[in-house]
């Protein structure tokens, strides 16, 4: 039998245009060839997993000690079009969000199929049609009351995010040569459908098939990305390094591996992002259970300026221009409210201080969420860039980071209040709802909440809970609390018709209070409610 994919999903309008014949068997074509390592290190996440939680701490690999020491090799850089990344715009792929990116003025749009989009079957494949009218230049929208929506002259570099590693797609099944039958990849799909359509448009227009690569573990992960891209050049006649990839270091194993990871994709890299609240995250996952020593403080506690969190920012970008690679900060969570400009004020003091830091630091660029604080963020960068495109030149060789200082979560200090347990559960709780309603990125309170500081809300509480943590008015943190803490939340809430909010308390309570920790809670709440 010839390995071929099928599709179950609903078909809505244009839905044909991206599920095209020819897309599909380059999808099954990945599959085929690369969906059998991905189970092996997914797999080998576990391990690792497992090993943390008997007290093996993550460290710099011995075996690839060369490629740390060897000082000569390089990774290729920026592509055509990502010269310039001093400010980025995030944001998911519907059509008024990209529109309004498109528009932003910024010098790059990470269009998110990742975390800022909740992967609805509707959302993963009208955001590859939204994406195929971008790289056209036909992209337009009309409101529901009638608003026209169009695109400027003048847009950003689109670099798109695939889903991670961990995510299968369960709208389409591969079926391979045996007839064993398994959902796909939510990566290859995302990546496939994008590259497959885009990618010598792309390069017609100056520019070319660029990517963010989220949640990698390892540089054998990357690796795999590497063979990947290797292997999808080849197939469509594309030149060998055409496609640039940015690695988020969002994973406290691939804090150990930046070099690794740079040396595996040095042909398709260019940078490495800070990726800071799925690092927060990760730590959190990863040593939930190894004592307090592990144990975190409220989140508006866990800064960049804390010395862990100093640490990791200042490896990577020692890392990164060792190599010749661009280092792209992470994404400040304070957002402008237009209706109330106090707090507007201080988002835009937060996001001036957290910038400021990151261009001063060596920072090639950075992220912001909204478009109003683009001219913020810019001017912390051409202060300290000017009229030059990057400062690949400061190479920082004062900066020599242990492992020791990447694990050092007890100097954070800082306390755990009731406060910040009832933040975390409303923040949990309203952000799971957006997303069971297909809204990935929501603005909660003022913050730009997504999967990671969901992630972040709700692993705080599953610790602080199995670690017997007390708040700083003396109250011991149990499950019978918390979920009495939940039931006033939800009994607090607005609600309205069609809510999701009594699927998000369920999902919440699997996430936080069962005894076993799913390692993320998307997995579960896609697999029963998409």
């Amino acid at each position: 039998m010839r390995p071929h994919l099928e599709v179950t999903g609903p078909l809505g309008d244009r839905y044909d245009e991206v599920l095209t014949s020819e897309a599909l068997e380059f999808l099954a074509e990945l599959h085929e060839r690369f969906a059998g390592t991905r189970h092996d290190l997914l797999a080998a996440r576990l391990q690792t997993r497992v090993d943390a939680a008997n007290g093996r701490d993550p460290k710099f690999l011995s075996e690839t000690a060369h490629i740390r020491n060897d000082a000569e090799w390089t990774v290729a850089g920026a592509g055509p079009g990502l010269e310039d990344r001093r400010v980025e715009i995030t944001g998911p792929t519907d059509r008024k969000m990209a529109i309004n990116a498109l528009n932003s003025g910024a010098k790059v749009w990470l269009a998110d199929q990742e975390d800022a989009t909740s992967p609805t079957w509707a959302n993963v494949v009208e955001g590859q049609i939204t994406l195929i009218d971008a790289v056209r230049d036909q992209l337009s929208y009309t409101s529901p009351e009638g608003k026209q929506y169009t695109v400027g002259d003048e847009t950003p570099t689109i670099v798109m995010r695939p889903r991670g590693w961990h995510l299968v797609e369960k709208h389409v099944t591969f079926v391979d040569r045996a007839n064993r039958r398994m959902k796909a990849s939510g990566s290859l799909i995302d990546f496939g459908l994008y590259f497959f359509h885009n990618a010598q448009k792309l390069i017609e227009k100056g520019s070319g098939p660029y990517f963010y690569l989220p949640k990698l573990e390892s540089h054998k992960e990357a690796r795999l990305w590497d063979d990947i891209f290797s292997y999808s050049e080849d197939r469509l006649g594309i030149a060998h390094g055409t496609i640039r990839a940015t690695v988020l270091i969002e994973t406290i194993q691939a804090a150990f591996e930046m070099d690794e990871i740079l040396f595996e994709l040095r042909d398709h890299c260019a940078g490495l992002n800070a990726g800071r609240w799925d690092y927060i995250f990760s730590i959190i996952k990863t040593f939930r259970a190894r004592g307090r020593r592990f144990v975190f403080p409220d989140r508006k506690q866990i800064t960049m300026t804390v010395p862990c969190m100093r640490a990791y920012t200042e490896l990577l970008v020692a890392t990164c221009h060792r190599r010749g690679a661009y280092a792209i900060g992470g994404m400040s969570a304070f957002i402008p409210n237009r209706r109330d400009p106090e707090v507007t004020e201080r988002a835009f003091a937060q996001v001036t201080a957290d910038k400021r830091r990151e261009a001063t630091d060596g920072f090639d660029g950075t992220w912001v969420a909204h478009p109003d604080l683009i001219p913020t963020a810019q001017a912390e960068f051409d202060q300290v860039l000017g009229e030059n495109p990057n400062q690949l030149e400061r190479t920082r060789p004062e900066v020599e980071v242990t492992a020791a200082q990447l694990l050092d979560v007890g100097s954070i200090g800082g306390t755990i209040s009731e406060d910040g347990v009832r933040s975390n559960l409303l923040v949990s709780l309203r952000y799971i709802e957006s997303w069971l309603r297909g809204v990935g990125a929501a603005a909660i309170d003022n913050l730009m909440e997504d999967a990671a500081t969901a992630e972040i809300s709700r692993s705080q509480l599953w610790q602080w809970i199995h670690e017997n943590s007390v708040t700083v008015e003396g109250r011991r943190i149990d499950s019978a609390w918390v979920d009495e803490l939940l039931a006033e939340t939800v009994a607090g809430l607005e609600r309205a018709d069609g809510d999701r909010y009594d699927d998000a308390l369920m999902v919440l309570r699997t996430a936080a209070l069962e005894p076993e920790f799913p390692s993320f809670l998307t997995v579960g709440a896609y697999a029963r409610f998409f």
